[in-house]
């Protein structure tokens, strides 16, 4: 699934595309919304919105359009009337003069008015989102204190949306890798430097991802990867997906464990279990 790095670059590249641009035809797959298929042709996208991992695309008729990719959905953008060589199920067609945006496989899709799109149960319920320039570390540290959030493991807590929006399994991963925590850890169980520390980690990593197309490792030891002639698979993360090689600190070799139903990448010297 996409996380909030990505997201965001989409944003970006349909805002690019089809911001400012007049709707020429608009076609919904979904039956409950085929009437806006006619009332939207005329109105011009405003603005493309990044919300955790959701968009919303607002138009000049005061409406948004609040997609979510979950685990298969993906944007394509191509200019007009060429679509894309792919055997995915159009969801959502938003065509100007000089560009298409095109949505498939995508399963959550509906129409807000822009007043109301932000008491949708998923927009409203996010915490603090990183990316966004205005918010502040001390937001993130103040979500760990949160008596609602400071007695949960932390690799569960990550991944909850309400906690810090947008991330997803290989943020989780390299956050907690830079912060040298273990998963098994709570916020309760820190120290306010660590906490301050894991926050940092939080909004950094998050941050570079967004601004690098997805590279969590320290920008310095990519540089010295890639002059080795190392693969972007082989530089790109800290921790995840990286069971077949060694820790970038220490060299004890990375493990990879299940937790909270999902694949977590760690180094068992840099981020020992609490109960050991």
């Amino acid at each position: 699934m996409p996380e909030g790095p990505e997201i965001k670059q989409e944003a970006d590249r349909l805002n690019e595309a089809i911001g400012g641009q007049m709707l020429i035809s608009v076609f919904f797959a979904f039956e409950h919304l085929k009437s806006y298929e006619k009332t939207f042709i005329g109105e011009s996208i405003t603005f493309v919105e990044p919300r955790g991992k959701a968009l919303l695309t607002h138009l000049s008729s005061n409406q948004t359009i609040y997609s979510h990719n979950q685990l298969y959905g993906k944007w394509f953008v191509t200019p007009s009337n060429e679509p894309p060589n792919t055997g995915r199920s159009l969801r959502l067609a938003l065509r100007s003069v000089s560009a298409d945006a095109l949505l498939y496989s995508a399963s959550e899709i509906d129409v807000w008015d822009t007043g109301e799109v932000y008491a949708h149960p998923y927009v409203a319920n996010l915490g603090p989102e990183v990316l966004k320039p205005g918010v502040r570390l001390s937001s993130v540290v103040k979500q760990l204190e949160n008596k609602r959030f400071r007695n949960r493991p932390l690799g569960v807590l990550l991944l909850d949306q309400a906690f810090v929006a947008g991330i997803g399994n290989y943020l989780r991963s390299d956050i907690l890798h830079a912060a040298r925590l273990h998963p098994e850890w709570r916020p309760s169980d820190l120290t306010d430097h660590q906490r301050h520390e894991l926050a940092q980690a939080i909004r950094n990593i998050t941050r570079q991802s967004y601004k690098t197309g997805g590279i969590t490792n320290d920008l310095r030891r990519v540089r010295r990867l890639k002059a080795s002639g190392q693969t972007r698979a082989g530089y790109r993360h800290l921790a995840f997906n990286r069971d077949d090689d060694h820790c970038y600190t220490c060299g004890t070799p990375i493990e990879k464990i299940e937790f909270a139903g999902r694949r977590l990448y760690l180094c068992p010297a840099c981020q020992p279990d609490p109960a050991c």
